[in-house]
């Protein structure tokens, strides 16, 4: 058993096409043949059938693919570890975040934070929470940024604070509610309540709060993009509790107006996670650091009140 086969199996998993993997790695289709079979016979276990024209995997193949997942994971981990050694400002870092960290709070902080450190790679990986969670046990993440609303076993992975998220009311400036001093429940079922649909870590965290259901906000309208219902406000579909983070601009320029709640307080903590039991790269150690002390604000960062990008002193 190598490297090449289990690079090979895990991407005609995938694909589960002999002439797109060839595709992908750039082989020829019996090299694709041949490592499979190679594979096979050092697990003794067949990995695929063929039904009809279709390949598909056996029961040993989804067994083994966990494991070839984390095999290949560590390697690249491993190597990716060595590489930077000498200089943990350098290299790749692979994580994950949530719809809205990923889109609202972490652009801004890796722009600055790669004007100092223009020789290291993001790769940003953007999904729901389960499937961050299942790719960070598998080594494909080495980190996620997500709420803390998510419900994680801390003696498996470590959480580290990074900031806290306060939701608000909005609506447009001409919005009856714009002029109120503080809006109740009644208030807010009384017009359209633009909100994501199940299973959503903000939805679970809205309706926590609230203490009621759907029911409670009277006609809800489900739109599965943050995005979508920040325009949806914007324009005149109805009312919506989304992140200060998300609506900071609309705010600022009066095309949004935030309306006090007398609900509790819709406010929340956003986290790193990682794997106790993993070592983390140098480059992601250090990065997790700054992202900690800087409470995700890229003009925190020690080197951005210096006015100009450029390295930061490291001491080796």
């Amino acid at each position: 058993m190598n490297i090449a086969q289990l690079e090979t199996f895990l991407e005609l998993s995938d694909c589960l096409n002999v002439t797109e993997t060839a595709a992908r790695m750039n082989c020829t289709q019996p090299a694709v043949s041949a490592r499979i079979r190679g594979l096979e016979q050092s697990l003794d276990a067949p990995l695929f059938d063929r039904i009809g024209k279709r390949m598909h995997l056996t029961a040993n193949g989804i067994l083994f693919l966990d494991y070839a997942r984390k095999a290949v994971g560590a390697l690249q981990e491993a190597s990716e570890h060595l590489r930077q050694m000498d200089d943990p400002l350098a290299g790749t870092i692979r994580f994950g975040a949530s719809n809205f960290t990923g889109i609202y709070l972490m652009p801004a902080f890796l722009g600055r934070y790669r004007q100092a450190a223009p020789d290291l790679e993001f790769e940003l990986e953007i999904a729901s929470s389960a499937q961050l969670l299942a790719e960070l046990d598998t080594a494909k993440l080495e980190f996620l940024i997500l709420s803390d609303h998510i419900a994680v076993d801390e003696r498996r992975y470590q959480c580290r604070h990074i900031c806290n998220d306060e939701m608000v009311l909005v609506v447009p400036p001409a919005h009856p509610l714009a002029t109120v001093s503080s809006a109740t429940l009644t208030d807010l079922s009384q017009d359209v309540f633009l909100m994501k649909p199940p299973p959503s870590a903000s939805r679970s965290f809205l309706l926590d709060r609230i203490q009621g259901d759907d029911s409670s906000l009277g006609r809800v309208m489900h739109i599965s993009s943050t995005e979508a219902i920040k325009q949806g406000v914007l324009h005149g579909l109805g009312i919506s509790v989304l992140s200060r983070f998300v609506v900071a601009q609309e705010l600022a320029d009066g095309r949004l107006k935030e309306v006090p709640m007398t609900l509790r307080p819709f406010r929340r903590g956003i986290r790193a996670i990682n794997l106790r039991d993993k070592l983390l790269t140098p480059a992601a150690s250090e990065f997790l650091k700054r992202l900690v002390e800087s409470g995700g604000r890229a003009e925190a960062l020690p080197w951005a009140a210096e006015g100009a990008p450029g390295r930061p002193p490291y001491p080796r």
